[in-house]
């Protein structure tokens, strides 16, 4: 079965995605297919904002594999004309801009004192950090879009429509809203501010609109184009869906309602609105919705500190319609998952291998292999040897895993690195050892009888029987309580990887010193 064939019948959601985007593209003779992406610059990237743009890359990797004869272009668009409603609280000198509330971000000084503007700042982290992925995107600004006249055709559409947009909008409105509810938003020449003020159409031809200064008083002719006004939110979405004839667009699920109000609006332009997919929240530790204002949940670069960027890609690919938390514990799990993804991939069928998230990640180029450690036994290592480099590590695997380099397989050189700064940062300080109790301490006698037995070249699975054998001994009833008494006794956690993978790791003779430290206490004053 071809790649071709295979994806038009798999079930994964990027193809259920794609496969919409095909649809629409015959039906409206697109030859050129627009996904995008749309972000607001109110506050310093995160993760979110990442997962929205890779999720969107690979629906478009998939829909050219399923229409490989059409082009496509994946837009990065920045609402950078919105007005700043307040103040972030995770960026330095936060008094600076408060000076500057509601006016457009592009107006807004940089507080990182680094670019023209606070947008141009966030902008900035955000391009750096996709580009970092290789993403390939157009990134667009409104404000530049706006200014040029980009919009104005649209723009005219819109006051054309006026009325139709309001009896689109005010019914979700409350009563004292809907009095000074209007689409478009006039920029104040004087002020410099986005006004949220009523207006009044004068010309729609001309594109002419009037306004009450909220100030002075005065009636304020302007026109909506050139930059002299901006829309309101959902008019705004509209706008741009029918000015960049975007096709695609997936959106968080508390913006559902938005995005049917925008569809309206846009089919009241004239246009058809794209398709979408409707993805849940991520949340942070506490179970609360991550903002980029709050700063909470993992940032960008707190992830890519302890964890492969491709973990962080797998996270978003996998369950989008489920809410995740994002959170420090969360990696471990995420890279070991990577790894066996990869190290499954080419023994698959091809479409098994099409619903593989490491096909999506890697675009279908996946590599041979990740590697022949974990994650969680990296951890482990770190913990019992004290290991403080990753050269102690490479002694190690070299001896677990002959053959095994730093040239021949990067993906754990670069795990050694993850493992000793997650290890720091949030094994170290939680680690707790126990004493162990009598029947916990003949049974680790009985183990240390077992592995010393064994020839130091026992293989992982060799040593496993032999811990599994100890606990049926001692705790048939209680097996499960056996491994979390390793973990607490001779590790300083609940749990772990399998003990007998760990144990061929750290090596048999290292092992049975460990739980002779364990058994006799020694290891409490750690």
């Amino acid at each position: 079965m071809s790649q071709r064939d295979a994806a038009e019948q798999s079930k994964a959601w990027v193809y259920d995605e794609a496969r919409k985007v095909v649809a629409r593209a015959e039906k409206l003779g697109r030859d050129e297919v627009i996904f995008e992406t749309g972000y607001g610059p109110s506050g310093l990237p995160h993760i979110g904002t990442f997962g929205e743009v890779a999720r969107t890359t690979m629906v478009r990797q998939a829909f050219h594999l399923l229409a490989p004869e059409k082009k496509s272009r994946l837009i990065c668009f920045s609402d950078d004309m919105d007005g700043l409603r307040k103040v972030p609280d995770n960026i330095p000198n936060g008094e600076m801009l408060t000076p500057h509330l509601e006016k457009p971000l592009t107006s807004v000084p940089d507080p990182f004192g680094e670019y023209d503007s606070f947008a141009a700042h966030n902008n900035a982290r955000l391009q750096a950090f996709l580009d970092s992925f290789e993403f390939d995107y157009e990134f667009v600004s409104a404000t530049q879009r706006y200014q040029s006249g980009a919009f104005d055709a649209t723009l005219l559409k819109v006051l054309e429509n006026y009325q139709a947009v309001l009896d689109i909008i005010l019914p979700t409105l409350g009563e004292e809203r809907r009095q000074s509810y209007s689409p478009f938003l006039p920029i104040c020449p004087d002020m410099g501010k986005v006004l949220m003020v009523a207006i009044e159409p004068v010309d729609a031809a001309a594109g002419v609109v009037a306004y009450t200064h909220p100030e002075s008083g005065a009636r304020i002719e302007t026109n909506v184009t050139g930059g002299a006004c901006k829309l309101q939110w959902k008019a705004d979405w509209a706008m741009r869906w029918a000015a960049l004839e975007v096709d695609y667009e997936m959106a968080g699920k508390d913006l559902s309602e938005s995005v049917k109000l925008s569809s309206r609006i846009t089919n009241a332009l004239g246009h058809t609105p794209p398709e979408g997919f409707s993805y849940e929240l991520f949340l942070d530790e506490n179970g609360e919705k991550i903002s980029k204002s709050k700063g909470n949940g993992l940032t960008i670069e707190e992830w890519l500190t302890y964890a492969p960027q491709e973990s962080l890609s797998l996270y978003m690919f996998q369950a989008p319609r489920k809410a995740k938390r994002l959170y420090f514990d969360v990696i471990p799990k995420a890279v070991d998952e990577y790894i066996t993804f990869v190290d499954k991939f080419a023994a698959m069928e091809t479409a098994q291998q099409l619903t593989n998230p490491a096909f999506h990640i890697h675009n279908g180029h996946v590599p041979d292999s990740a590697s022949p450690v974990s994650f969680a036994l990296l951890l482990n290592l770190v913990s019992a040897s004290n290991a403080e480099n990753k050269q102690v590590l490479w002694g190690f695997i070299d001896t677990y895993a002959p053959g095994t380099t730093a040239e021949t397989h990067p993906f754990l050189d670069r795990l050694t690195d993850y493992a000793l700064a997650y290890y720091r940062d949030f094994v170290a300080p939680n680690k707790t050892y126990r004493a162990a109790s009598a029947e916990e301490k003949t049974a680790l006698d009985d183990l240390l009888a077992r592995l010393q037995a064994l020839p130091e070249t026992a293989d992982g699975e060799t040593i496993q029987t032999e811990v599994y054998a100890t606990g049926m001994a001692h705790f048939e009833e209680n097996l499960r309580g056996w491994f979390q008494a390793l973990y607490e006794v001779l590790l300083g956690q609940s749990q772990g990887p399998r003990f007998g993978s760990f144990a061929a790791l750290y090596g048999l003779e290292k092992t049975c010193a460990l739980i002779e430290a364990g058994r006799d206490g020694k290891l409490l004053s750690d």
